[in-house]
């Protein structure tokens, strides 16, 4: 007869071949442990979680992640459709960020016009290889990065990086001059003013930006969950804005 611990180190094997094998209809993982009390061992605990192929497909659908990743995701989150996706998420982030050096040299000029011909927008969304460029997914992102530039009229630079330190300075002339912070100490001056210039900043970032349909999610998170996705570091690298008569607008009328 077989000891308790052989059933522990057999049942491991047929877990992964669970994970593996599961039907078309529902995953069915029974994995069994063993527990020790004063020298003896127990039983086999069997902990089952039933995992639709349904959920399962529609996880993989929302997040891009892997079939098997999707799969275990849900099985450590108990089947849970929001905390296996705040899993899958947290791990294409950490992903992206450890591919955030890498040259991105190829990718696409995206361009989007709104209804009516008024306003026009063209982007450069870069990745590594130019098979990832031709990928529906990369071109999806591009064309999503385009409407959401379109949707932002304040944005007018991509990240902090291309922020000019100009502006910066003098906003903050600008900011320490208010009449509101007169007679203030000059520490509690530096920090409001510090704050105003923030968040005047953020609103010309596209990366801080929320996501248009998604607002739980950065445009910087968006780009992130594509580079988890397509395994590539993918980069927003210029944009520009075009509105009938625009450019027009700085010339004195006649």
């Amino acid at each position: 007869a077989r000891s308790v611990r052989d059933v522990g180190v057999v049942a491991m094997p047929l877990l992964s071949l669970a994970l593996l094998l599961g039907s078309s209809s529902a995953y069915v993982l029974t994995p069994l442990h063993t527990t020790r009390s004063a020298g003896r061992s127990s039983f086999p605990v069997a902990m089952a979680a039933t995992i639709d192929a349904k959920t399962v497909k529609s996880l993989r659908d929302a997040t891009g992640a892997g079939m098997m990743d999707c799969k275990k995701a849900l099985v450590d989150c108990d089947g849970d459709m929001d905390s296996a996706t705040e899993v899958l998420r947290k791990k294409g982030l950490a992903s992206a960020e450890k591919k955030s050096g890498r040259a991105a040299k190829e990718g696409v000029i995206e361009t989007y016009i709104h209804t009516g011909a008024k306003l026009g927008i063209m982007v450069e969304v870069n990745c590594e290889t130019d098979f990832v460029a031709k990928r529906p997914e990369f071109q999806e992102l591009a064309k999503a990065v385009a409407m959401q530039i379109a949707a932002c009229p304040t944005v007018e630079y991509v990240s902090e990086d291309a922020f000019p330190q100009e502006w910066i300075d003098k906003e903050k002339r600008i900011e320490a001059a208010s009449e509101d912070l007169q007679g203030k100490p000059e520490q509690i001056i530096e920090k409001i003013v510090t704050g105003r210039v923030e968040k005047a900043m953020k609103a010309k970032l596209l990366m801080n930006q929320p996501y248009i349909r998604d607002p739980n999610m950065s445009v910087d998170e968006l780009v992130k969950s594509y580079v988890a996705k397509l395994g590539e570091n993918i980069k927003i690298a210029r944009f520009s804005r075009f509105t009938v008569g625009g450019s027009l607008a700085d010339e004195p009328e006649e």
